[in-house]
């Protein structure tokens, strides 16, 4: 797992930040009036690397790559410029660095700051690629027989979602309308959904485009970088429209990410093996190697008032399908993919009750309630609920960890007059 890289920066060195040097985790930020700008996580801190480049302290090409709020121009550059910022960043943060006394001005507070969207989303595919949650899901509706669809083992189960709905933590989250049906109805009504849901997932980004099919190991190097990722979801909603060609509005509300991008590279040391593989897959989907990362993750539920409520831990290692094997998957057809988009995991569940990423399994579709820290119960949830998703890999001394991905539910609004 390696072991914690000193910085001058002090907060940088403790235990329980999520940013020490050895993640170097990069977000948009603004001070004050300030315009939002490309900052890298640093301790406590946030450096301003578009003021490092605007002083030559950070030279990545020939022109300004970081005078943009958003991250896709590095993106653009390629593995080889990732490789080169994170050297050159941990040399002007790293404990006796000479060029510290210039670094310095350009260190701001993160209590200070307004984050934002870390990168511009070209395209959002969402995957279907948890076992325990398919499983559960599965259970809950067909039976444990028939829990996993037939095809669940061989392929990487998505859908492409809406890259406009993608927003960043702290955005709030209305309540959206929608066609629901129960099941003694004769005809379905238009209403506020009933069952809102969370769900617990990682986000991979596209660094790298592509044309045509690519192996699973070159899909791996496209990858820029992770973050959190809430899948927002309508089940009463889904329910009634998945049939015959899967999720539309109910997934098309929100989906939340985190402020901070954590580029693969400083998750490599947090490399693991996908889970056993109940039935062979192509040589296309085949892993070369580790494929998946060690990332312990929670959920934490706090509703309007009240203290919040850890009702899910898992670690991504769960998944079934890695997010490389999802990218080749997605490009077996020709579709072309972009730098900048941005691939669901789909929800990460483990074995227990109390692992379950989304309250549909964690309540076991309403049958059994959840009991929060102030006695109150949640099947779904409910307005002025405020979640939260938090990961780390955890190292010797250290870990590296994404910030707070996060979102209050606020009620629906007014029916306008073009549904009434």
């Amino acid at each position: 797992m390696g072991e914690l890289r000193k910085s001058w920066v002090e907060s940088a060195n403790r235990a329980d930040t999520d940013f020490p040097l050895n993640n170097l985790a990069l977000g948009v930020f603004s001070v004050g009036e300030t315009e939002p700008r490309c900052g890298v996580a640093i301790g406590s801190m946030i450096v301003d690397a578009c003021g490092l480049e605007e002083d030559g302290l950070l030279v990545l090409a020939e022109t300004p790559v970081l005078d943009v709020p958003f991250w896709n121009e590095l993106m653009e550059l390629g593995p080889e410029a990732w490789a080169a910022f994170r050297a050159r960043m941990t040399a002007l943060l790293a404990e006796g660095s000479e060029d510290r006394n210039r670094v310095r001005p350009h260190l701001y507070r993160q209590a200070d700051a307004a984050l934002y969207m870390p990168f511009l989303v070209s395209e959002y595919t969402d995957f279907y690629a948890g076992k325990h949650h398919a499983e559960n899901v599965g259970t809950m509706f067909r039976g444990p027989e028939n829990a996993l669809p037939p095809n669940w083992l061989s392929i990487p189960i998505g859908y492409n979602g809406r890259a406009s709905s993608v927003v960043v933590s702290g955005t709030p989250v209305t309540r959206p309308w929608g066609q629901l049906k129960a099941p003694d109805a004769e005809l379905p009504e238009f209403a506020p959904c009933r069952r809102f849901d969370l769900e617990l997932e990682m986000g991979a980004i596209v660094g790298q485009p592509s044309e045509g099919m690519v192996s699973v190991a070159q899909a791996d190097d496209m990858i820029f970088g992770y973050v959190l990722l809430n899948d927002w979801s309508a089940r009463d909603i889904q329910a009634w429209e998945y049939q015959p060609l899967g999720p539309f509005q109910a997934k098309a509300t929100a989906t939340t990410i985190s402020p901070w991008i954590v580029m693969k590279a400083a998750l490599e040391p947090f490399r693991t093996s996908t889970p056993a593989r109940a039935r062979p897959l192509l040589p296309y989907l085949r892993e070369p190697g580790p494929m998946i990362y060690d990332i312990d993750l929670e959920v934490a539920l706090a509703p309007e008032g009240g203290a919040q409520t850890v009702i899910a831990r898992t670690n991504y290692r769960e998944m079934y399908y890695s997010a490389a094997q999802q990218l080749a998957h997605h490009a077996t057809s020709g579709c072309p993919m972009n730098v900048g988009d941005l691939l669901g995991s789909g929800t990460i569940s483990g074995p227990t009750k109390d692992s379950r990423g989304s309250l549909l399994e964690l309540s076991w579709g309403g049958k059994e309630p959840i009991t929060l820290a102030g006695g109150e119960t949640r099947s779904f949830l409910e307005d002025g609920d405020r979640l939260t998703l938090r990961g780390a890999a955890k190292g010797q001394g250290y870990r590296i960890g994404f910030g707070e991905c996060a979102g209050k539910v606020v009620a629906a609004m007014a029916l306008p007059d073009c549904a009434k």
